[in-house]
């Protein structure tokens, strides 16, 4: 019996040595990622987390229903609560969220006027509302007591089909007073608006794309035939907003996922005034959002963005609703991070309609789940902000620190080398750049790295390179001379 119990202990000693226990732990909260030079997904510290989640609930008024538009100015919040057909103002104040006012009506000269679907606001800096009220096909500008100024309306040009419909969705407007309004099924860009209210165009039309094959069965087919057949027109945008110098930032989703890589689908786009595209894309890879996509839980295809932010130190922020997820970009192109998911989880999103930013917070509006997630940045994420803000003001010894934190935390973190070497290629620190760009494969700035290391090396060392030349090139030459006139005169 005592061998018996002997052999049981061996056998449970044996077993703990060949099988440790398992420790449970709670859940992680890290669902932050990058992309390397290779392409590879590395997982990384979370750079943003959720703070709060703003329901109308949380806010003592009714639900929100299917809302469609978010905007932010100062610590002011305007949601478009389409569903409602209002429009719920919400004041930031010691960190607490409430309802200041709901705009459900506002005046004109004879009478008073609802909204029908408002998708999208925009407020001024002087406090003017500008409201697509989708519904009644038109883009209403009140002023901040709520009373009409002007309505924005279907264009009366030839370019427009008089007949269809009217309907705006989205709205931004410059410091002049200039309007740009995206209107659902236009494909000729956005359309412009003078200060006065008075078209002037379209800006940034999508380049027309079609297939060859298409094209040539076109030009055989009869008229009927080609009726039949699907126009030749420009692809849709779906969102837009402007970033604090007022350039364009616009989302487009339209493109096959053939053209991400090779940059043709450009699904973010910046404009400037004539509606070109002047997006930096210095990065490894241009900003698509995910680099693969397979199908997983029944989602599948690439990342289609329907929003975009700019922030103060001229990062960009865009939501893919493929996947819920938010890609952050520097002024470069350069992937930050991204994190986000599809869920009812915290930090996660079941439809995102819209994104905006609140200092550095971001708030994402949800139409399911009929919310607004606020995420601020953690330690990790603001070293990264401090690090991209104290680059742009020049104080690159400064940015340099905090990309050396960031490593503390994140070794496999490559921007922040690549940010160590542009940090030191603007200090004049050449031969040090050049080894972090090396670090990290980052062929560009190395070369121009090294473009300037060589300059300066000449620089510093052109009396030797000059005394080498004498010594290597003239003085041979100078010495067979004399040799050659001391043999002349001793011939003679």
């Amino acid at each position: 019996m005592k061998r018996n119990s002997a052999a049981a202990v061996l056998f449970c000693f044996m077993v703990l040595l060949l099988f440790p226990p398992i420790t449970v732990s709670a859940e992680t909260t890290k669902y932050t990622y990058t992309y390397d030079w290779w392409g590879l997904e590395r997982e990384s510290p979370d750079a943003y987390e959720t703070k709060e989640m703003i329901t109308g609930a949380a806010l003592g008024i009714s639900d929100f229903s299917d809302p469609q538009g978010l905007f932010v100015r100062n610590n002011f919040i305007y949601v478009c609560d389409t569903g409602n057909n209002r429009i719920v103002m919400i004041e930031k104040k010691e960190g607490i969220y409430q309802v200041v006012d709901i705009l459900t009506e506002f005046t004109s000269e004879s009478s008073v006027n609802t909204f029908s679907g408002p998708q999208d606001i925009f407020v001024t800096e002087k406090g003017d509302f500008y409201i697509c009220d989708t519904g009644n096909q038109r883009v209403v500008h009140l002023t901040p007591d709520y009373k009409l100024v002007k309505e924005l309306i279907r264009p009366v040009d030839e370019t427009v089909d008089q007949t269809s419909s009217f309907q705006p969705v989205k709205v931004v407007v410059d410091r002049s007073g200039r309007a740009i309004v995206l209107v659902k099924n236009y494909n000729k860009g956005f359309v412009e608006y003078k200060n006065n209210g008075e078209f002037s165009g379209f800006i940034g039309a999508n380049e027309v794309k079609f297939n060859i094959i298409d094209y040539f069965w076109k030009l055989l087919a009869t008229k009927k035939q080609r009726e039949q057949m699907e126009q030749f027109v420009p692809t849709e945008y779906n969102n837009l907003s402007l970033d604090p110098d007022e350039f364009i930032y616009c989302t487009t989703s339209a493109f096959k996922e053939n053209e991400l890589r090779e940059d043709k689908a450009k699904p973010i786009r910046k404009l400037n005034s004539m509606g070109t595209d002047i997006l930096v894309k210095n990065g490894e890879f241009p900003p698509i959002g995910d680099l693969s996509w397979g199908n997983a839980a029944g989602v599948s295809g690439a990342s289609k963005f329907i929003d975009v932010t700019a922030l103060d130190n001229d990062t960009y922020f865009a939501i893919d609703r493929t996947r819920g997820r938010i890609f952050g970009y520097d002024y470069q192109g350069n992937l930050l991070y991204a994190f986000g998911s599809l869920g009812n989880k915290k930090g996660c999103f079941l439809y995102p309609t819209a994104l905006e930013h609140q200092e550095s917070d971001l708030l994402i509006l949800d139409s399911a789940s009929v919310s607004i997630t606020v995420m601020g940045l953690t330690q990790y994420g603001q070293l990264i902000s401090d690090a991209l803000s104290e680059y742009k003001l020049g104080n690159y010894d400064k940015s340099a620190d905090y990309w050396e934190e960031v490593l503390t935390q994140n070794g496999n973190y490559d921007l922040a080398y690549i940010g160590i070497g542009r940090s030191l290629l603007r200090q004049g620190e050449y031969k040090k750049a050049m080894e972090y760009f090396k670090l990290k494969y980052d062929e560009e700035n190395y070369s121009k790295a090294f473009q300037y290391y060589r300059k300066e090396w000449i620089e510093r060392n052109i009396r030797w390179i000059v005394g080498g030349f004498f010594i290597i090139i003239i003085l041979p030459s100078f010495i067979g001379f004399i040799k050659k006139v001391k043999r002349e005169v001793e011939e003679e």
